[in-house]
């Protein structure tokens, strides 16, 4: 990426996206970074056409990134009829604001960019209100953008107050919303609470991972079910529970939304529910792509995410997905400059391979390589799970 893309489709929404670079950062993690919003970006819908770095000590505050890149920016935008301007962090609504006045086009940030593909992706009534009602609350402190047409109107009579005064309108319309929208989920919360404690006491057993790491392929494979899975960033949003039975053990599989780093705060309260999911697994399968080249900080953002969840340590069995993808670059050894890099063999033995309560296992969902023994790593952590919850069943034995 950097490069400029040839348009596929000419109904498709033309984007460049815009980051920075501050100071504890590296400009390989920022270009990571980058490439991730571009394939949110692709994911909405959009084709990147270009990207734009800066380095920074911290983001300004009035623009985000400096006058004269931002002045680079909206000369790219006006040369190549571009539509769609994303950055790469949430944008304060005066930040929002400034760079819209510069640009004078549809700007997004990384949040309403995720937003926006949450409500493309909810199919069940319950996922398009927890949506609605994470975009409400990200757009009520930003209704001011909505309403810069009429400071392009000279003052005098008649013109004193009307856009405040809708704006106030607005967001009493929009906090009274939110209000029927809370309320709404409390009912179904309730609803799912109900349904969640009518499964009695069988083990539950919850995936869990960084967006298109491979959930809902191993979802599939194992449960025999049909979940909606493609090579995208959020393909499945709504929370799917499957019975699964693996020799003579039943348990209940859980298939959740995937996590992503900067994941914007509505959506974590918004959904809450699903994440009860999480809180009330009595196992962990924690999916990890191991063709990525940055898995290990995948692996990092999830596990903070888990911990603002539930801090309650549980068994884990992580899986080392896609090994049929990954590829070893052997690297030559006077290049003191290139990364180091790992065998299969290598990675099995590494401190990942070896954390506490945890079991791995290297799985390819599409080839099915290693599947048996990831079976046979659940079958046993259920096991041991049933065996605690019903010490005196000895028919499994």
């Amino acid at each position: 990426m950097g490069q400029e893309h040839v348009l596929i489709d000419a109904t498709e929404e033309r984007c460049i996206l815009v980051g920075v670079i501050p100071q504890e950062s590296t400009e390989a993690q920022a270009i990571e970074y980058i490439e991730e919003l571009e394939f949110l970006a692709l994911t909405a819908g959009a084709i990147t056409q270009k990207y734009f770095l800066q380095n920074v000590q911290f983001p300004n505050p009035k623009t985000y990134v400096g006058t004269g890149k931002l002045e680079e920016i909206r000369e790219y935008v006006v040369a190549r009829n571009i539509d769609l301007v994303i950055f790469d962090d949430e944008l304060s609504p005066s930040q929002l604001r400034n760079i819209e006045r510069v640009l004078e086009v549809k700007v997004l940030d990384r949040n309403n960019l995720i937003l926006d593909i949450f409500a493309s992706r909810a199919r069940t009534s319950y996922a398009r209100t927890q949506v609605e009602l994470a975009q409400l609350q990200y757009l009520l402190p930003r209704l001011t953008r909505l309403w810069t047409h009429l400071e392009r109107q000279k003052g005098g009579i008649g013109m004193r107050g009307p856009g405040e005064t809708q704006i106030e309108t607005d967001r009493r319309i929009i906090q009274n919303k939110i209000s029927l929208l809370k309320e709404k989920l409390k009912v179904i919360d309730k609803q799912k609470a109900i349904q969640r404690g009518n499964r009695g006491q069988m083990v539950r057993v919850a995936l869990v991972g960084y967006t298109n790491v491979g959930k809902s392929t191993i979802m599939n494979l194992i449960s025999k079910s049909d979940v909606f899975a493609e090579d995208k960033l959020f393909a499945t949003l709504d929370t799917t529970v499957r019975k699964v039975v693996i020799e003579n053990l039943p348990f209940l599989l859980t298939d959740t939304v995937g996590f992503i780093r900067k994941l914007p705060h509505q959506l974590v309260e918004s959904f809450k529910s699903t994440l009860d999911e999480v809180r009330e697994a009595d196992l962990l399968i924690h999916v990890l792509d191991i063709s990525h080249p940055n898995f290990e900080d995948q692996f990092r953002v999830v596990n903070e995410t888990l911990a603002e969840i539930d801090n309650r340590e549980k068994p884990t069995i992580v899986v080392f997905n896609k090994v049929d993808a990954y590829e070893y670059i052997q690297n030559d050894p006077d290049d003191l400059m290139a990364e180091e890099t790992y065998t299969l063999d290598e990675l099995r033995n590494t401190w990942m391979a070896k954390l506490p309560n945890t079991e791995c296992v290297f799985l390819s969902a599409t080839t099915k390589e290693n599947l048996e023994e990831f079976k046979e790593i659940v079958y046993k952590q259920v096991k041991l799970i049933f065996q605690e919850r019903y010490p005196y069943h000895n028919f499994l034995y």
